[in-house]
């Protein structure tokens, strides 16, 4: 079953946060900033962390260059 959020990140924080707006709603603050893919990999692995998936199990849809993020979650034994 896949499972798609909305996911709106802050770069640059000075902690790691999601808060959960709605069911499908999140937002994230990493203290990553938007270089080389980093602040997208923490966005995966703080949302595998919530959801209790494998990062594996995660990927971006759309948004990828973007603060607002479309993320499916695969969420199939």
């Amino acid at each position: 079953m896949e499972y798609y959020i909305h996911v709106k990140v802050s770069i640059s924080a000075l902690l790691d946060k999601i808060q959960k707006i709605n069911e499908d709603h999140f937002e994230i603050s990493v203290k990553e900033k938007a270089e080389r893919n980093i602040a997208n990999r923490k966005t995966i692995e703080l949302i595998a962390g919530y959801f209790d998936v494998p990062p594996s199990k995660i990927r971006i849809v759309n948004g990828h260059r973007h603060r607002s993020k479309l993320l499916v979650i695969n969420r199939d034994n």
